[in-house]
C-alpha cells in the first residue's frame, strides 16, 4: 500500500484522490468581448460601457451535454463552472440581484441546465463562486476595483456596505447549494487581504476572511451540503490547496504545520481563463500530458479549463486540446485514476516520471523522453513481476543487475537495476507508459 498521510479535511475527498482529472469552466459576459476574464478591471470599463455585454449576452449555441461529452471523452471525472465570476453577473436565475442570465436575451438558468448535463453523463459536479463583485453595490472599491482610478472613487465608496454584501453571498450560495441537488465541489475564489492602498489610497483595504465573514459562509455551505468539498480561497483551510498556473515540483504541504495536504493544481490551455479571442500562448499536446502526469506522480489533482465562446460552443483550439487528452487517456488513465506518487523507494530515471496505484501492486513509468534500446530502474531488481506497455499490454523484457548486449560492460552499483527492453521505434503515444507489476 501507498502510505501518504495527507492533512485531515472537513469533507471526504477520497472520490477526488482517486479522479484525479476535471474540467474547469470558465463562462460569462467577459466572454463576448472575448480579451480576458478581467478585462473590467483591466480596462477600468464604466457599467455603462459594460451593461452592452449584458444586453447582447445571448449564447444560442450553449449546449452543456456536448461539454460533458467532450469532458468525459478526455477522461475527466469532474467539472467545476463559474456561477458568477469577478465581474458579478450570475449565470443561474437568482432571486437576490437582476443582473443574471434568465434577464438577458438568452432567457436560461445555464447552471441548470449545466448541471442536469454534467451529472446525466456521470460526471460530478462543482461550483466556482466569486468572493469578489464588481457589480454590486455594496462591495468596497480596492485596488482590484475598476473603479478604483476614478477622480471620485471615495466618495462612490461611501455608503456601501460589506456586511450586507457578505449575505448577499450566503443568500446566493443558499440557492445553489439548495436548488439544483447534490454539489460536489464548492470553489470559492479569492482572497487578498494583504493588498492595500497608500497615500491617498489608504483607505483602499484588501478583502480576507473577516470581509467575506468566511466563517459563516463555510458553516452555511456545510449545513446545506455536509459532504461537499471546499478549496481554501476564503483564508480558512478547508479541503483543498489550491495552485494556479504554476506546476508544483513537490507534494504541496500546509504551510505552518508542514503536512502534506489534498491538492489541485488549476490550469489552462492557453493564458486566460475566460475565452480570449487572440491569444496565442496555447500549450503544446505534450506539455498537456506531461502536466497531468506530473501532477498525479506528486499527488495531486489537475483542473485545466475551458473558456467558452459568447456564443456557447468551445472553439478549435479547445476542443483540440480536449481531443489531446481524450486520445491518450483512452488507453493510458489507469496510471492516473487511483493513482499517487510513488513510494519513496522508488527513483524514476532521467526524464521520466512515476505514479503509482493505490493499494501499492502497479507501479507506472511514464517515458517524457524515449530512450534508445535500455532503460535502467534503480533499486527494482527483484521486486517487478512483469512489465508491459500499457497502451496495448504488450510485453516488455527486463533483466536484473546486468544489460544482456555483447559490448555491455557490468556497471558499479547497479546490481540493483531493472533494465528494460525497449522497442527502437517510440510507440504511437505522446508519452508512453510502461506498466511494471509489483511482487
Amino acid at each position: 500500500m501507498t502510505s501518504y498521510i495527507t492533512r485531515k479535511t472537513p469533507g471526504d475527498t477520497a472520490w477526488f484522490t482517486h479522479d484525479r482529472f476535471g474540467m474547469f469552466i470558465h463562462f460569462g459576459l467577459y466572454a463576448l468581448p472575448a480579451r480576458h476574464e478581467w478585462i473590467k478591471n483591466m480596462e477600468e470599463i464604466p457599467e455603462d460601457k459594460y451593461d452592452l455585454y449584458f444586453k447582447h449576452f445571448d449564447p444560442d449555441l450553449f449546449d452543456p451535454k456536448e461539454w460533458a461529452r467532450q469532458a468525459k471523452a478526455a477522461g475527466m471525472k469532474y467539472a467545476v463552472l463559474t456561477t458568477k465570476h469577478h465581474e458579478g453577473f450570475c449565470l443561474f436565475d437568482s432571486k437576490y440581484t437582476d443582473y443574471k442570465s434568465t434577464n438577458t436575451p438568452c432567457g436560461r438558468d445555464l447552471v441548470r441546465e449545466y448541471v442536469d448535463a454534467f451529472r446525466e453523463a456521470g460526471l460530478r459536479v462543482g461550483f466556482y463562486y466569486s468572493l469578489i463583485d464588481w457589480h454590486h453595490p455594496d462591495f468596497t472599491i480596492d485596488l482590484h476595483h475598476p473603479r478604483r482610478d476614478d477622480p471620485d472613487a471615495f466618495e462612490q465608496n461611501q455608503g456601501r456596505d460589506m456586511k450586507r454584501y457578505a449575505q448577499y453571498m450566503r443568500d446566493q450560495l443558499t440557492e445553489l447549494l439548495t436548488n439544483y441537488g447534490k454539489i460536489d465541489i464548492l470553489w470559492l475564489d479569492f482572497s487578498y487581504s494583504d493588498l492595500n492602498g497608500t497615500g491617498d489610497r489608504a483607505w483602499m483595504k484588501g478583502k480576507g476572511k473577516d470581509d467575506w465573514e468566511s466563517e459563516k459562509l463555510i458553516a452555511t455551505v456545510r449545513s446545506l451540503q455536509p459532504d461537499i468539498i471546499i478549496d481554501n480561497r476564503s483564508e480558512i483551510d478547508q479541503d483543498i490547496w489550491t495552485p494556479e498556473q504554476y506546476q508544483p515540483m513537490q507534494w504541496v504541504t500546509h504551510p505552518e504545520t508542514g503536512e502534506l495536504v489534498t491538492w489541485e493544481a488549476c490550469q489552462t490551455f492557453s493564458g486566460s481563463w475566460g475565452y480570449f479571442r487572440d491569444e496565442q500562448t496555447w500549450k503544446s499536446p505534450e506539455m498537456l500530458i506531461r502536466m497531468l502526469v506530473n501532477t498525479v506522480s506528486i499527488g495531486g489533482n489537475l483542473l485545466m479549463n475551458v473558456g467558452p465562446t459568447a456564443r456557447g460552443y468551445l472553439d478549435y483550439r479547445a476542443e483540440e486540446a480536449l481531443q489531446v487528452y481524450a486520445d491518450w487517456m483512452k488507453y493510458n488513465s489507469r496510471s492516473i485514476y487511483g493513482c499517487t506518487m510513488a513510494e519513496p523507494e522508488f527513483t524514476a530515471p532521467a526524464d521520466c516520471r512515476y505514479t503509482q496505484s493505490a493499494d501499492g501492486s502497479r507501479l507506472y513509468l511514464h517515458l517524457f523522453a524515449y530512450p534508445f534500446a535500455h532503460l535502467r530502474l534503480p533499486g527494482l531488481a527483484g521486486k517487478v513481476e512483469y512489465a508491459q506497455f500499457l497502451h496495448d499490454a504488450s510485453e516488455v523484457l527486463f533483466t536484473e543487475g546486468t544489460v544482456d548486449h555483447f559490448s555491455a560492460k557490468n556497471e558499479k552499483g547497479a546490481e540493483d537495476d531493472l533494465i528494460l527492453y525497449l522497442p527502437p521505434v517510440k510507440p504511437h503515444t505522446l508519452v508512453p507508459v510502461i506498466e511494471l507489476f509489483l511482487k
